[in-house]
């Protein structure tokens, strides 16, 4: 056992001497990335948690696969080489986001049915695309992940996501504050919380996008939501919860990044074990604290 964690903590001082190597550019990348990621994911999530749409999220994310397939059936059978994943996935994400909220405000009796649609349609829409596509595609770094993949337009697009984020979650805290708390008491006073869920539901599409090339689609839900989860353990305010789930965001993507790369393991899974395991060794350590 000793012998296991000296081979451990070696690989770990292994990861962070390859960090400080000038040719390892995209290990930096990778850790900038989780950074600057954590601002959105920490917000969102936060929204996400509390709003307990946790599952419309997922819908979101999975939706996703459709826009990725499409894309690069356009890239190689059409020609449109500017159309790459990313936006595809985002285009897909976005519109999937206005039609759960849309099914959501005004179908409320079949929204499941109709969200469990989408969800299970927009996999196999991707699925379907890049059959009918030449070549082999490695979908792995997708569905789970790889942030190691993180080039400087991502991080500019990600940077581009903080403002967008941050700005709006300032601007309108109060009213998103109302529509994940009482928005039916606030639509009666005459605030417009259909577009502020709207938006809300905007934003948690563009911050699924961000977390596919992190985590993968398969593992979106856990990202956007355990952090935040983490934090209500503590804050008393919403701000606070939103801060600790910044910093418990850019801790497990940092050190999930390491310990992925020290020990040569897939950098999405390990990043939500550690998340994982965290949460529920708080959870435990909180119900026996309470007993």
């Amino acid at each position: 056992m000793i012998t296991g964690a000296a081979t451990k903590a070696t690989a770990m001082i292994e990861a962070i001497q390859a960090l400080l190597d000038p040719d390892n550019l995209f290990l930096r990348y990778a850790l900038v990335m989780g950074g600057l990621a954590s601002v959105s994911f920490g917000i969102i999530g936060t929204f996400v948690t509390i709003k307990r749409i946790g599952y419309l999220a997922g819908a979101i994310s999975h939706s996703v696969f459709g826009g990725i397939g499409l894309a690069i059936f356009l890239q190689v059978n059409v020609g449109l080489s500017w159309f790459d994943p990313i936006l595809g996935a985002t285009v897909a994400a976005v519109i999937s986001a206005v039609i759960i909220g849309l099914v959501s405000l005004h179908a409320k009796e079949r929204e499941d049915t109709i969200i469990g649609t989408l969800w299970a349609v927009g996999m196999a829409a991707g699925i379907l695309f890049i059959d009918r596509t030449a070549g082999y595609f490695n979908l792995s770094s997708y569905l789970f992940g790889d942030i190691l993949l993180i080039s400087k337009k991502d991080l500019i697009f990600v940077a581009c996501l903080d403002v967008l984020v941050l700005g709006l979650s300032i601007l309108f805290f109060n009213r998103f504050f109302s529509v994940c708390f009482d928005s039916e008491f606030m639509s009666l006073r005459g605030l417009n919380t259909s577009f502020f869920y709207l938006l809300l539901l905007v934003l948690t599409s563009l911050t699924v996008v961000l977390l596919v090339r992190i985590v993968g689609i398969v593992l979106v839900i856990a990202l956007l939501t355990i952090p935040s989860a983490i934090a209500s353990f503590y804050a008393k305010r919403l701000w606070q919860m939103m801060l600790f789930s910044i910093l418990l965001c850019a801790f497990f993507t940092s050190t999930g990044l390491l310990l992925s790369y020290a020990l040569s393991l897939s950098s999405g899974p390990t990043i939500i074990i550690l998340s994982g395991a965290t949460y529920l060794t708080l959870l435990i350590f909180h119900k026996w604290i309470k007993n």
